[in-house]
């Protein structure tokens, strides 16, 4: 269960915005994709954007539960040892399955130095396994912590999960997308995408989610963000 990108030996080093690697992937979905499954993908997200979920994500202001996950080395990392140390960064994703959280993931990781010298730090945080994010983080060549989040219970305070429809299960599992495997449960429970800034006392400096996997905020808008409040 990996996304491979289109040149293998290139992991990482497409610098073109993130709008236009996924216009690509889209693209490559459009011909590629049995229509029949599009339509099933696109049902669904119309559907969930019909629930506003995003509408409940934690906003710009509030402020975070502590908590700990285990990184992709299965070593405990904290909310507060982060903030101790100054502004985090956080994405949550869905998963490696996911093409749009692999360019997700390959575009933010190229910002990790400016994103350092903001005197921030970046972390990823998905449901799926410790495994499957030491092979995400290794295959990816990632710079920055994958964390596990066991049941999507830090998504869950973030305002973020969502249980995929069953018609859109059986479509997964038809295509191979084991999730229960992936995550560690039966649940088919995931978070919608969403990126955090959060300052050291753990108050929401910036705040995007949306409901349709394929809409990230470009990593550029991060960084001018984290400069902006510096």
């Amino acid at each position: 269960m990996k996304w491979r990108s289109l040149e293998e030996s290139a992991i990482g080093t497409d610098i073109r915005p993130l709008r236009e690697i996924y216009a690509e992937r889209k693209a490559l979905i459009e011909k590629y994709v049995p229509k029949e499954t599009q339509d099933i993908h696109a049902r669904a997200v119309a559907e969930l954007k019909a629930t506003r979920t995003a509408e409940h994500a934690l906003p710009v202001g509030a402020k975070i539960q502590n908590f700990e996950l285990k990184d992709h080395d299965g070593k405990l990392v904290s909310s507060a040892e982060l903030l101790s140390k100054g502004r985090f960064v956080i994405c949550f994703i869905r998963g490696r399955w996911c093409p749009f959280c692999v360019g997700q993931v390959e575009a933010m990781n190229l910002i990790v130095p400016e994103i350092q010298q903001a005197g921030a730090s970046l972390i990823v945080i998905s449901p799926q396994t410790v495994q499957q994010s030491y092979f995400m983080r290794d295959q990816h060549k990632l710079r920055f912590p994958l964390l596990s989040d066991a049941g999507n219970a830090v998504a869950r305070q973030f305002g973020l999960v969502y249980k995929l429809p069953d018609y859109q299960q059986a479509l997964y599992k038809r295509a191979l997308v084991n999730l229960p495997h992936a995550n560690g449960d039966a649940s088919w429970e995931l978070p919608i995408p969403a990126t955090f800034i959060l300052d050291q006392d753990g108050t929401v400096l910036y705040a995007s989610a949306n409901e349709d996997y394929a809409e990230r905020p470009e990593p550029g808008a991060i960084v001018q963000k984290l400069v902006k409040d510096s």
